[in-house]
């Protein structure tokens, strides 16, 4: 089975003031991939030791003996492309569907560890798309993320198919990872803790009357600099956390991406070091261009690619969706 990585453009709100916590927007895209074989086994048999944890939690769930797992290609980890979700719903589905089970991948995604803030990377798997997911009540989801499977994953807002010729810029920079498990829970504690929530007013009033018209319209222009402005204004939140409104070297390779007429909006998806760039098909060779200057300029080693969306959630090799 198959599916795409993602990008997370930010989220809704993070102030304990409003009465809905996160809803996070971002897109599926169509590489890099996380590729991988399920057939069952009396025991869980994986040489990928990520992937046989989840493959271990995942027979508990289905009340399986286990599954024989190889990984042929995964996600890099903590890179703001979301390697976790999609590499334990890939086990999860895979898994299921090798005992011929209905993987009901959103049900089970909170068991998994998945979903407990964005629902952008489950509903990328599940759909593919640009998706903006409603986020959590703020009463049941403070600053302590609950323990794992007492969530259920953030509804799912809205959702659009990508426009065929719409292509995303990555830019990644030899970098640390982002943050993640404790780590991450800290920094998220910390943030939602002191977040303005006047903020939150303000990516209200671009998704509503920028970003959302944007994708609704197709117009590649007004949803890069919708959702580059969304990074900004998130960034706002996670300065104190991350060094400033991108974490380093983040914002000297979006402000080199910002000054290309190739890219209609660049930002860091995530906790990053992904940095992503809006393009079309006609811009997408000025726009690889671009992401190899920018890394240049900021005199980071690394690779840019020019991938497109992905309309379609994770595909076994029959091209049956989960």
């Amino acid at each position: 089975m198959e599916t795409g990585a993602r990008l997370h453009f930010g989220f809704g709100n993070l102030s304990l003031a409003h009465g809905r916590l996160y809803g996070a927007a971002g897109v599926g895209v169509d590489g890099p991939h996380v590729r991988l074989t399920a057939a069952p086994a009396a025991d869980v048999v994986c040489d990928h030791a990520i992937a046989r944890r989840y493959a271990e939690r995942v027979s508990s769930l289905l009340d399986v003996p286990g599954a024989r797992i190889e990984v042929e290609r995964t996600l890099p980890r903590h890179m703001g492309l979301g390697s976790g979700t999609q590499l334990s719903l890939a086990v999860l589905a895979g898994v299921a569907r090798a005992y011929d089970r209905d993987p009901r991948v959103r049900e089970r995604a909170p068991a998994l560890g998945r979903g407990g803030r964005s629902g952008v990377g489950v509903a990328a798997f599940e759909d593919g798309g640009f998706v903006l997911d409603a986020g959590h009540p703020t009463a049941r989801f403070t600053t302590d993320r609950p323990a794992d499977g007492d969530w259920t994953v953030p509804p799912v807002a809205a959702h659009h198919d990508v426009p065929d010729d719409w292509r995303f810029l990555l830019v990644v920079p030899d970098a640390e990872p982002g943050r993640a498990d404790g780590a991450e829970d800290d920094s998220m504690r910390a943030v939602v803790e002191d977040a303005d929530p006047g903020v939150a007013d303000r990516v209200a009033g671009v998704v509503q009357r920028r970003l959302l018209p944007a994708i609704a319209e197709e117009s590649v222009e007004r949803f890069g600099d919708a959702v580059a402005e969304v990074g900004r204004l998130n960034g706002a939140w996670f300065a104190d956390e991350q060094g400033g409104v991108y974490r380093p070297p983040v914002g000297e390779l979006v402000a080199a991406l910002d000054g290309s007429p190739a890219v209609f909006g660049a930002g860091q998806s995530s906790w990053g070091p992904t940095v992503y760039g809006v393009t079309d098909v006609d811009h997408a060779d000025a726009a690889l261009d671009a992401g190899e200057r920018a890394l240049d300029a900021a005199g980071v080693e690394g690779d840019a690619s020019v991938v497109r969306a992905r309309n379609e959630g994770a595909e076994v090799s029959t091209g049956a969706g989960f």
